[in-house]
């Protein structure tokens, strides 16, 4: 899998494929800024063709589905009527229930903390808020590598590295300018064609949150609205 047409890492994201595709936020998204931050940044830079390489590829596609496609017809990177997403051990949800979980990045921060403690709530959240909220949080986008792959396919085991830098409010938190990344663990389950049937991700979504949370109280709700309501920023990956 390659990406086409402005996006070296992404399939299934221009071309006569997506012609009638419908996109979440009008339009497809527009991965420059975040793309730049990897290509920046990243410490691993894979051959091309490579197996590292297409895993690469085939998180970002997915991501990129995920967050952007709003019709289940539009998604190519994944089995939709089979493929089931698990965050550290927990049991795996279906597409509908990624969907009435919110989707966004609502199922990569499931937590059992009381409800109290919890500065970021998926329960509450939607697809719409938590996108806004990340998006607002690292306005040069959320990036992320494959620092090394264990197995191949069909089950692919892999490590990965997510950074971004806190330049924008997070829940009521101002921003630090500093590094937020963490590292984690994946098992990707495809098919013979690189369609992923299930995958299951091991981290600790703490990494992520306390670095989002370092700065001083502030009310961001006037950020949080610009955000929301920018054409340009509502469409970046």
């Amino acid at each position: 899998m390659s990406g086409i047409e402005g996006d070296g890492y992404r399939s299934y994201l221009h071309g006569e494929g997506e012609l009638h595709t419908t996109w979440r936020y009008g339009g497809p998204p527009n991965y420059d800024l975040v793309n730049k931050l990897f290509e920046d940044e990243r410490t691993k830079v894979w051959a091309p063709g490579s197996l590292e390489e297409k895993v690469q590829n085939l998180v970002k596609t997915w991501e990129m589905e995920l967050f952007h496609k709003a019709s289940l017809d539009d998604f190519k990177s994944m089995d939709v009527n089979k493929f089931t997403f698990s965050l550290n051990g927990r049991k795996g949800l279906n597409m509908m229930e990624i969907k009435k979980l919110g989707g966004g990045y609502n199922p990569h921060l499931q937590t059992s903390l009381p409800e109290e403690h919890r500065i970021y709530d998926p329960e509450k959240e939607t697809a719409e808020s938590s996108h806004r909220a990340f998006l607002t949080a690292f306005p040069r986008g959320f990036a992320l590598e494959v620092v090394k792959v264990y197995s191949g396919p069909p089950e692919i085991v892999w490590k990965f590295r997510h950074w971004g830098y806190s330049e924008g409010p997070f829940k009521g938190h101002a921003p630090t300018g500093e590094l937020v990344e963490f590292y984690g663990m994946a098992i990707f389950e495809v098919d013979q064609e690189m369609k992923m049937g299930s995958v299951e991700f091991f981290y600790d979504r703490g990494e992520l949150l306390a670095g989002l949370l370092k700065g001083a109280a502030i009310d961001d709700t006037s950020a949080q609205e610009a955000a929301s309501s920018c054409p340009i920023l509502r469409k970046t990956g």
